[in-house]
């Protein structure tokens, strides 16, 4: 019998259903996990939960069976859980760490497994290289005979919302918010978000409508990434009932998505610029921001503006868990929709950054277009970021990293200033547009960011950079 190899990429090992993503793979990636956390700590506890996808729920029985045969204490969720909500439950319980069976954003076919570190964070590492070398001298055949054989019933279960939801309270000013002079529509792309954020809005008395809250495996033939393709109803509603929002999130809610009064889908990293000016505006943070490689400058901008430090790291929100704990940053932020505050989970939170979005309009009333046009006004610069996935020939994937590697003067006509190899390569160049090739974490695509003044530029850049990786 085959055997699946068991890689953690950008977040957590993802895979194919019934190709990649097994129920005897799911065993021995969650055996490795128990060895791991039983060397580090006698009798470890771990939480255990699930998102809506097809046979979560299977998939987290079968990581239970596997860690309490290898000496863990399992708490299992009772319900499709966010991926925040697990985060948080490692840490309000001192836990030893928490897996999640989910593909977050990736579409239906796939699945995948998260494993949170003790410090609620996704695993570093160190610690994923050490599951990945246990689980490869583990072999699939030594799990196949114990499939299907358990049941929710053998577990301890929990129920993170009363915490979870706590927590939001000292995080959002629900006080402003409950002032906001309208209401929001909720899309939860039939992910695990739905009972959350629409919940928390209707206990504090905040109108709001939600969208696509059943369970559907099939994500409507799109997949749970709130992207702007993706939102279209989300986009029609807001208009329709004059919301002063529409809000949503990805398929395990670590992921947001926003769109401005006017159905205009509003990048996230437009987002991730406002809220961070907005928490310096508001909460009196002299701290600065974290974002990675691929993420807008305009942070850099904003923390210019108000006298605060910019770290950049590489694409993960792994690395943002130390910068929070060493108390350095106000937001940390990636321009794949993964936001956290200082305060809060070293993990993204789409539940978390759709209730800050929502508190910030609230608080200034204004359209995020507006806010967006005086945020570039006083920081004396535009910022048009654009991405593009290139699915590639397996010849031409093959040779990209020797051809990464080379040093670069110049490219597409223009003039570059700085090289940086941190994830990828990015080119700086001297007007401060810049441009990243990098390949994913998470699927096998290579990504194509850029950012320049206007739009047309930045399309301009990607569209140059991807006639370069396929010449």
């Amino acid at each position: 019998m085959g055997q699946t190899t068991i890689h953690f990429g950008t977040s957590g090992w993802r895979g194919i259903i019934a190709d990649d993503f097994t129920f005897a793979g799911v065993r021995r990636a969650s055996t490795a996990i128990a060895q791991h956390a039983c060397a580090a700590t006698k009798s470890p506890v771990i939480v255990v939960g699930y998102d809506t996808r097809f046979f979560s729920e299977d998939f987290a029985l079968a990581s239970a069976a596997a860690l309490r045969a290898r000496g863990c204490r399992v708490l299992m969720c009772r319900e499709a859980t966010p991926t925040p909500a697990i985060a948080h439950a490692v840490l309000h319980r001192k836990l030893d760490g928490g897996v999640n069976i989910t593909a977050s954003h990736n579409p239906a076919a796939y699945n995948g497994l998260k494993f949170s570190g003790p410090d609620g964070g996704p695993a570093l590492p160190e610690m994923t290289k050490d599951i990945e070398r246990r689980a490869a001298k583990l072999n699939d055949d030594d799990f196949s005979s114990s499939a299907h054989e358990e049941t929710a019933t053998d577990f301890e279960s929990i129920d993170p919302r009363g915490p979870y939801f706590e927590q939001l309270h000292k995080m959002i000013r629900f006080d402003v918010l409950a002032k906001a002079k309208g209401g929001f529509v909720y899309d939860a792309l039939h992910g695990c978000g739905a009972g959350w954020l629409d919940r928390i809005l209707s206990d504090v008395s905040v109108s709001v409508t939600p969208i696509r809250i059943n369970r559907d495996v099939l994500f409507d033939g799109t997949g749970p990434d709130p992207s702007e393709d993706n939102v279209p109803a989300l986009k029609k509603l807001v208009v329709e009932k004059h919301a002063l929002a529409g809000l949503a999130t990805d398929g395990d809610a670590d992921r947001f998505g926003i769109v401005d009064r006017d159905g205009a889908f509003v990048s996230p990293n437009h987002i991730l610029g406002l809220v961070f000016d907005y928490l310096l505006q508001t909460r009196g943070y002299k701290l600065g921001a974290s974002r990675s490689v691929a993420t807008t400058q305009l942070l850099d901008a904003v923390a210019q503006l108000h006298g605060a430090q910019l770290y950049e790291t590489p694409v993960g929100f792994k690395y943002v868990g130390p910068l929070l704990r060493e108390d350095k940053i106000a937001l940390g932020g990636e321009e794949s929709a993964g936001m956290t505050i200082r305060g809060h989970l070293p993990e993204k939170d789409g539940i978390l950054a759709c209730l800050l979005v929502a508190e910030m309009i609230a608080a200034r009333q204004a359209s995020l277009a507006e806010q967006l046009r005086d945020l570039f006004k006083r920081v004396g610069r535009e910022y048009w970021p654009v991405r593009l996935n290139l699915h590639l020939p397996p010849e031409v994937q093959a040779r990209l990293p020797e051809r990464l590697r080379a040093d670069f003067r110049e490219f597409a006509g223009k003039r570059i200033t700085r090289m940086n190899r941190i994830d990828g390569l990015k080119l700086i160049f001297e007007n401060g547009d810049w441009l990243l090739m990098r390949a994913s974490g998470t699927e096998p695509v290579v990504r194509i960011y850029a950012e320049a003044a206007s739009l047309a530029q930045s399309q301009k850049l990607a569209a140059d950079a991807k006639a370069w990786v396929n010449g």
